[in-house]
């Protein structure tokens, strides 16, 4: 979110003017272009080992959450930008209350906390390719590199560096495009040689093997690679016609998104067995493997590189992103206590990334502690997916009941079946959300009762109990409401 609670538009000549004037400096931009960006902010090889594991039948397992997650969220989150300004926290605290639009923006920050860790753990596995493989199994190694890395983007942050937004736009080539493609032509040649798929690739492995509810939990990990879509939605208004260029630029980019999170995935398949694949570093163990098939091992280490690259891009456009916008509705409603909205000589807000930085550090040190990388890293991607769902149940319920509310509301975009969607979205939501608690199948050797405690306690402790304790005992000395919407500038008190 980058603004902040804005009071929407009116009726009336004085909205007409303001209508008017927006529209005559407005940027205008192509429905293709709008599909490329909402590609690269969405698609990543990241979760590619993941869906791996079940072969084929990870065509399944995207394409199911992609027509009842990723389009409801698509077409919702447009109508929503296009009519209210201000964000997620706009459009739920005058659709549902402003203690439930306190809770979205909190679990839109909140789920950093977790995704850090989670994004990290990857680099680290990544990194580990570039000096020693072995490295990859490390939990010492891949908690060192979380720490180091983390608390070098907040000092990055903290100086108010600009042009951080070009190097995750340019990790869309680098680290995602050309690896991609590189590793799908690769795997082509590599089963074209005659070597034998690691996974059947016939049509009895269209969907997953069924082994009740624990089968099927991975397919929460999709619902994170999916999110996101609120953001994007807010160029809705850069379009001439988002009545019938919006739809197009969101079912092209569910293309290119499922394109690039498939074909990887099945490429991953082909080479390394599922009962060998890293969830972190099973990207470069194909790789790895592949290269090792023509000889070519050295690009190896370049690789582990570009997918860094990459990575540490996106992490840096999250980290000041999420937590700016809590730091704006904050200051104007005195959700969080002063010295969490206190800013730095350069207008950051330390404070709250510093208390972030802690948090990130004492989970990252259960990288350490718990034997397996794997399983470390698919609990904190499922602990980040469910603290961000309950942020999207309240979406699905703020639209509807804004369509219900204001009818006639001015809305540059208007969903079809918006109540149908919103239903199939909320649902979704909150069936992902409650799967998350149980174990799946790959790690049904461990305690189940451990797995719903450290699962339960990191998403509802965090998504919920700790912003209920916020606003409860707020108080009216905590609000800033003159500090105005643009923190740029704005020294620490």
């Amino acid at each position: 979110m980058s603004t902040a609670d804005l009071p929407a538009a009116g009726s009336g000549s004085s909205a007409v003017s303001s209508a008017r004037a927006r529209a005559s400096t407005t940027q205008w931009i192509s429905w293709i272009a709008l599909a490329m960006m909402t590609t690269s902010s969405v698609a990543s090889l990241r979760a590619a080992p993941t869906m791996a594991v079940y072969g084929l039948a990870c065509v399944f397992l995207y394409l199911l959450p992609a027509l009842v997650f990723l389009l409801p969220t698509s077409l919702v989150s447009a109508e929503l930008a296009s009519g209210w300004e201000g964000g997620i926290y706009k459009w739920v605290s005058e659709g549902i209350s402003k203690p439930m639009g306190f809770l979205a923006v909190w679990c839109q920050f909140a789920m950093t906390i977790f995704y850090y860790p989670s994004l990290l753990g990857f680099v680290a596995s990544t990194l580990a390719y570039v000096f020693n493989p072995e490295l990859a199994t490390s939990g010492v190694w891949t908690a060192a590199v979380i720490i180091v890395v983390y608390w070098s983007g907040v000092w990055v942050s903290s100086r108010g560096t600009k042009g951080v937004a070009g190097l995750a736009s340019g990790g869309l080539i680098i680290g995602t495009l050309v690896p991609g493609v590189v590793l799908v032509l690769l795997g082509i040649v590599f089963l074209g040689q005659g070597n034998e798929s690691a996974a059947p690739m016939s049509a009895d492995n269209l969907l997953p093997a069924w082994a009740g509810l624990s089968s099927l939990v991975l397919i929460v990990n999709n619902f994170l690679s999916y999110s996101g879509m609120e953001m994007n939605a807010v160029h809705v208004s850069s379009l001439k016609n988002p009545g019938k260029e919006f739809p197009k630029s969101m079912f092209l980019a569910m293309g290119m998104v499922l394109a690039i999170f498939i074909l990887p995935a099945l490429a991953i398949s082909w080479i390394v067995p599922a009962e060998k694949l890293s969830l972190t570093a099973g990207v470069m163990q194909a790789f790895d493997a592949v290269f090792a098939n023509f000889g070519w091992q050295w690009l190896t280490p370049i690789v582990g590189i570009m997918l860094v690259t990459a990575s540490l891009g996106g992490m840096l456009t999250w980290l000041a992103g999420p937590s700016k916008g809590l730091l704006l509705i904050s200051r104007q409603e005195g959700y969080l206590p002063p010295f969490l909205q206190r800013l730095n000589k350069n207008g950051v807000q330390q404070n709250i990334l510093v208390v972030q930085g802690v948090l990130t550090t004492v989970i990252g040190l259960a990288y350490a502690l718990i034997p397996d990388v794997s399983s470390a890293y698919w609990i904190f991607s499922v602990i980040t997916t469910q603290v961000y769902l309950i942020m999207y149940l309240l979406m699905f319920v703020a639209a509807v009941q804004l369509r219900r509310k204001h009818p006639n509301h001015e809305r540059g975009y208007r969903a079809p079946m918006l109540v149908g969607m919103c239903g199939v979205g909320f649902a979704a939501s909150l069936a992902a959300l409650l799967v998350g608690f149980i174990p799946p199948s790959q790690f049904a050797s461990g305690s189940s009762g451990v797995y719903f405690l450290i699962v339960g306690g990191g998403a509802l402790g965090l998504g919920l109990l700790v912003p209920f304790l916020f606003y409860r005992f707020r108080k009216p000395s905590w609000r800033q409401p003159d500090a105005g919407s643009d923190t740029e500038g704005v020294t620490a008190s």
